[in-house]
């Protein structure tokens, strides 16, 4: 291993880019192009490029840390795992198991997932885990159960975007976000496809749009209604299809039917002519595709939104069939996997529900305890880290920042500060990790193996490609050995593979079956989409398997009895056959448009959205201890059009305060018409003076409870250099 080159796939974004290892005398690894792999071709962006800095003993943690006298100081992992234990073992005595929070993330691989979920509640026996991936993509999953009876990110593979004839691309910048997946786009456009970005900026995605419809933030929801309104009045409705494999038609129908053309305009800014252009575009070509990210999700009416644009493809026939579909663009690398395994509130493993007795049984019988020991479904995310110091007195967090990551950020941070005890597992000293009364050094993704499971519902195996320092122990060891320290001995093994094979059963005749898939399969077939059971008498089949695999199949177009003959293929293309609904018909919902949770008013005049800068993720916890990602992108700003800028009396570059009911952040002015003049933007991946989500809402959609981080009320002031 130590001297050959390792193909995995990068530690980043959901693409999950194939790139090869090579280690280097420095202990570190050199990325290589990896062509084979077919979501990327060898492409990377700047953060796949440098993502063996974070690697550096001068970046990462290299000790485990305990608070002594207020600080933190370097400690053994015996002193470190005792502390842990003994504060999750004297809050669930003082105060019940539900007093201890489980706090996990979108990077952590399905085993580490898995396990953590299984952790909180085997041997915690806790309710109380969620996981940042809440932040997300959530409101797409709902909206997409819903239609669909399932939710995978992508129902087709990135592949088929170049093939179809129009992409209606809403809330998303991915030529920063996820660079190597535009090339997709360039190739829809170069065969004669079209491209339609909806943002309220112009962004370097709208840039290459053939149309950019730039909405009021929060107007999404209103936008796809009167689409829908004109598809209808001008004849375009595939009615065969609506019959065929639709419900819920005349109710969704008649609600967007209430949205004319110039209300819409009225509502988001977008004139009748685009909106009408828009629809010409979508409905000409024989196929067609929707897909959103963040911009329609993250909202207090998110899942209502996503649901409308669903509407959209089931009308004209656009979902089932080939070329043609919805689709979310999962942001988390492994934001798709880690929902689908259990550290996610309401969920086990498989994407089971927490509350059907069926699931529970099953789940229950590969981990060996009673079905009743299983605690029931908790608070989500926000909810879950508003409790802390309340009703949650202890805290063991993976992968996650939420000092920076979570909206009413400063609120969040006392939270923190008022727990009686908090653990962190991280690769860095983030800000969150700063706060901790232990921190405990982890591996990375180069130093480890393990699967993600990508946007296209794809998973695949990350390699080992070199070994990790000798104080670095992997997430699974530490729970393995929190576990053993609480009483429970066995079932949390520290072999990924052994972890993945029990991940099998766990998950076989769920809605999401990996049952079917293994190591070998991952290597040998550079990854395998879900749903895959298992062949009839394989091992990994157990529990109500048989009774779900058929149906698991057929969603996919590959019948339960194909999958027996032989090993199953995977299932690249979800729907072509029926949806995964009992009826296997998809479902129209009928909504309304309504206002955001915070309108602009008097005080607060101004809309603030957030989002991401091309050299930086997330809450930026690693890349901002890259050098070369720093100095492409080195701190905050604050996007606003002339006009804006004009009557604030501001000019490029200078401080600029953003105020909102939750606080106040400053940062240097961007001026540009790339933006809505009633509108301004921040990137959301710093700490401190520039923090963005210091501002954001948390005003929670009622479905899938994701907090309204892309439009709240704001009021600008000039600050003092």
């Amino acid at each position: 291993m130590e001297n050959s080159v390792t193909p995995t796939h990068c530690p980043y974004c959901a693409l999950q880019c194939g790139m090869n290892l090579t280690p280097t005398p420095d202990g570190t690894v050199e990325v290589g192009e990896r062509t084979d792999f077919p979501v990327n071709r060898g492409a990377l962006c700047g953060k796949g490029r440098t993502a063996p800095a974070v690697l550096a003993s001068a970046v990462r943690l290299t000790t485990p840390l305990v608070r002594s006298a207020g600080t933190l100081v370097p400690a053994t992992w015996d002193e470190a795992l005792d502390r842990i234990a003994e504060g999750l073992s004297r809050t669930r005595t003082e105060h019940g198991p539900d007093a201890c929070g489980v706090f996990g993330g979108g990077g952590l691989t399905n085993e580490k997932a898995y396990t953590l979920g299984k952790f909180a509640r085997v041997v915690l026996g806790t309710s109380q885990i969620d996981y940042n991936g809440r932040f997300c993509m959530s409101s797409a999953a709902a909206a997409g159960i819903k239609a669909f009876g399932l939710d995978r990110g992508l129902p087709f593979p990135l592949e088929d975007i170049p093939r179809t004839g129009c992409v209606i691309l809403v809330g998303s910048n991915l030529a920063e976000t996820m660079p190597p997946s535009l090339r997709f786009f360039t190739e829809l456009r170069e065969n004669g496809g079209t491209l339609i970005v909806i943002d309220p900026r112009r962004t370097r995605t709208a840039e290459q749009a053939d149309l950019h419809l730039a909405p009021r933030p929060g107007t999404d929801l209103a936008l796809a209604l009167g689409l829908l309104h004109l598809i209808v009045a001008e004849g375009r409705v595939d009615e065969a299809y609506v019959a065929e494999r639709t419900a819920g038609w005349e109710d969704a129908r008649a609600a967007a039917m209430a949205h004319w053309p110039e209300y819409v305009e009225r509502i988001t800014g977008v004139s009748v002519p685009q909106l009408r252009e828009a629809v010409r575009m979508f409905c000409e070509p024989e196929n067609a595709m929707v897909l959103t990210a963040r911009g329609p999700e993250q909202q207090s009416k998110g899942t209502d939104t996503v649901g409308a644009w669903i509407n959209l493809c089931l009308a004209t026939g656009r979902a089932g069939r080939p070329l043609s579909g919805y689709g979310c663009l999962t942001g988390q690398g492994n934001g798709q996997g880690g929902r689908e395994h259990g550290q996610k509130a309401d969920q086990l493993p498989g994407y089971r529900k927490l509350d059907d007795p069926a699931a529970r049984r099953h789940v229950a019988e590969v981990w060996g305890v009673d079905p009743d020991s299983l605690p029931g479904p908790g608070r989500s995310a926000y909810e879950l880290l508003d409790a802390l110091g309340t009703d949650i007195k202890s805290l063991l967090l993976m992968a996650s920042n939420p000092v920076v990551s979570a909206p009413r950020a400063a609120h969040i941070e006392e939270r923190l500060r008022s727990l009686d005890f908090l653990a962190v597992c991280d690769v860095v000293l983030s800000e969150t990790a700063e706060l901790a009364d232990v921190v405990l050094p982890v591996t990375q993704w180069a130093e480890e193996t393990g699967t993600t499971t990508n946007l296209e519902g794809r998973v695949l195996l990350r390699r080992q490609a070199i070994t990790p320092p000798e104080n670095i122990r992997s997430d699974l060891r530490v729970m393995h050995e929190l576990a053993a320290r609480l009483g429970v001995e066995k079932g949390f093994p520290t072999d990924p593979e052994e972890v993945f094979e029990e991940l099998r059963r766990a998950s076989a005749g769920g809605p999401a079956d990996y049952s079917g898939i293994t190591y070998r399969r991952l290597v040998e077939e550079n990854g395998v989409f879900w749903p895959c059971p298992a062949a009839d008498g394989d091992g990994a089949r157990g529990g109500d398997a048989g009774r779900d695999a058929g149906t698991a199949g057929s969603v996919g177009g590959a019948s339960g009895d194909d999958a027996a003959a032989g090993p199953h293929p995977g299932t690249p293309r979800l729907f072509l056959d029926r949806f995964a609904t009992a009826d296997g018909r998809a479902r129209f919902v009928a909504v309304s448009h309504r206002a955001i949770a915070e309108e602009p008013d008097a005080e607060y005049p101004v809309l603030l959205t957030t989002g991401r800068v091309v050299a930086q993720y997330q809450s930026g916890a690693q890349t901002r201890r890259v050098d070369e990602l720093n100095a492409a992108a080195p701190g905050p700003f604050v996007e606003l059009h002339p006009r804006l800028a004009e009557r604030l009396g501001a000019a490029e570059g200078d401080p600029v305060a953003v105020v909102s009911r939750r606080g106040r952040a400053v940062a240097p002015a961007r001026i540009t018409t790339a933006i809505r003049p009633d509108t301004v933007f921040m990137p959301f991946h710093w700490p401190g003076e520039g923090r963005a989500n210091t501002l954001t809402n948390p005003a929670l959609d009622p479905t899938s409870r994701m907090p309204e981080f892309k439009a709240c009320a704001v009021r600008l002031e000039t600050v003092e250099s």
